[in-house]
């Protein structure tokens, strides 16, 4: 139940601080959510924190050392409903009873990890703890959102970002496409990449661009975790960005079973790793069957930068959470490389539906956010927010 004054203006102002430290540690948590924390006496912020890299010690923990022994009595504002179960650390639940914090203001109020689901704010009742939920919880979904579909659906939120020119275009004929948008647009994917556990993209990409596939924003080089690349025959030259990075920066290349295994052997002495995957009859990897052995490893949340082919490929498949279509103002008629190859829709009763979420402007190129909805009922294929600010630049 939700108690009387959770709206107030100082409820308001320190979750919002508790959200920002999550939205803070996005794309470093995984498998466990980026949660955030702040422990409060009145207006005034006694203790700070945010799930740390790789998902321990969680925000509530380190929040608490924060505040130390004045957390007796003080409100706990967390975005996600505290755990209850014993993993490799205590229930955090315990750590606030322990702690002897007076009230708790959870954002997301249930937890879907079967492990705690309610079980968190029931604990906390009984210890005779004044829990609140709902504030602001929305904003809280947004950035749970990949940590949710891998509980509920075992695959990670997918954004797809494509950077276009007004007629749909991501390159011209020859494969130009440096740059489609301009160094605004390209700051805000920067963010994007920060935000998620991996960018997906397809062996052309690579071949073609010989992409480093990092995050290029001050302190933030090490992220994203994971780089993954779709290539089924194993074709990433030894030689290019992503292979020589390998070592310090994971690489994830998905293949088919019957790859070359001499291939494989040089790879790996890269310090690549193979994941070998179902592939179609065409001999492209089956994305889905490959984005759920990802999530089985870890990771919740995929930022896509592949090419035309790519994006087709997981808007057929039913994977797109969120679109990202980031348009420039540039015609480039029909000697342009289409955004979108291999979806062969005819019928309009056929055709993605999309739903605009937002739309903001980055000097001359416009970034519209979509939630992706089923392609014949409207129905939605996802649920929750995208984990980031979506954005887009040239594939």
């Amino acid at each position: 139940m939700t108690l009387p004054g959770i709206d107030g203006a100082t409820d308001r102002l320190l979750m919002a601080e508790a959200i920002a430290l999550a939205r803070a540690a996005l794309g470093t948590t995984a498998p466990n959510p980026a949660v955030g924390c702040v422990v409060a006496l009145g207006d005034r912020i006694i203790g700070r924190g945010a799930t740390q890299p790789g998902g321990r010690p969680h925000a509530e923990v380190v929040a608490l050392a924060d505040a130390g022994e004045a957390a007796r009595g003080a409100t706990a504002y967390v975005t996600l409903e505290p755990c209850a179960h014993h993993g490799r650390t205590p229930p955090c639940a315990d750590a606030l009873i322990a702690a002897g914090v007076a009230r708790v203001v959870v954002a997301h109020a249930h937890d879907p990890d079967p492990r705690v689901q309610g079980r968190g704010i029931v604990r906390l009742r009984d210890a005779g703890i004044v829990v609140e939920t709902g504030l602001m919880a929305e904003q809280a979904a947004s950035i749970l959102a990949g940590f949710t579909k891998t509980v509920t659906q075992g695959l990670p939120w997918v954004t797809l970002k494509l950077g276009v020119t007004l007629d749909g275009c991501i390159a011209t004929r020859t494969g130009e496409s440096r740059w489609i948008t301009g160094p605004a647009a390209r700051g805000v994917v920067q963010q994007m990449r920060a935000e998620h556990d991996a960018i997906l993209v397809g062996i052309g990409t690579v071949l073609a661009d010989d992409p480093g596939l990092r995050c290029g924003l001050p302190g933030l080089g090490d992220r994203p975790r994971w780089r993954v690349v779709a290539d089924s025959l194993l074709r990433a030259p030894l030689g290019s960005q992503i292979v020589r990075q390998a070592s310090t920066h994971p690489l994830i290349l998905l293949a088919s079973p019957d790859a070359p295994a001499e291939r494989a052997r040089l790879l790996r002495e890269a310090g690549v790793t193979i994941l070998h995957s179902e592939t179609e009859p065409s001999g492209r990897i089956d994305l889905r069957r490959a984005l759920r052995r990802l999530s089985e490893i870890g990771l919740t949340s995929v930022l896509s930068e592949g090419g035309s082919h790519m994006a087709g490929a997981l808007l057929k498949a039913g994977l797109v959470d969120r679109l990202a279509w980031h348009r420039a103002p540039l015609l480039l008629g029909d000697a342009g490389l289409p955004a979108l190859q291999g979806v062969g829709i005819e019928r309009l009763a056929d055709a993605f539906r999309l739903r605009l979420l937002s739309r903001e402007e980055y000097a001359e190129d416009v970034l519209e956010t979509y939630e992706v909805l089923s392609p014949t009922s409207g129905r939605e294929i996802a649920s929750g927010i995208a984990p980031a600010v979506s954005s887009g630049t040239s594939a």
